[in-house]
């Protein structure tokens, strides 16, 4: 089991940024792949970022230019800054990470961008 905890969201003015972290309870050795998803009210959770074990990042077409997803190459878990924030990308964020093909989720950090 693997309890994962984000951090690092707020209320920020329209073209600012910010950085997402997450935490996890234990060492992560190996991966799937690691993610970030949000959730914006009313509206069906959607991957933004996505890093797969050995394979290319890839991106919402939404946050393409944007958004960047790292790894923290000690702990195998992931970053996501922010550039640019738009009030659409207005949501709950969540932390993604597949071990052994079983997701884990953290709780989320809430990300509010005001125009």
């Amino acid at each position: 089991q693997v309890q994962l905890v984000e951090s690092g969201g707020g209320l920020v003015q329209a073209g600012e940024s910010l950085r997402l972290s997450c935490a996890a309870s234990r060492s992560i050795t190996s991966f799937n792949a690691m993610a970030w998803y949000r959730q914006a009210p009313g509206k069906q959770r959607e991957l933004v970022a996505r890093i797969p074990s050995g394979g290319r990042v890839s991106y919402a077409d939404s946050v393409k230019g944007r958004f960047t997803i790292s790894r923290d190459n000690a702990r195998n878990t992931p970053y996501l800054q922010m550039n640019s924030l738009k009030p659409e990308d207005t949501a709950r964020y969540y932390c993604n990470v597949a071990i052994n093909w079983h997701d884990y989720w953290g709780q989320g950090t809430q990300v509010t961008v005001s125009s």
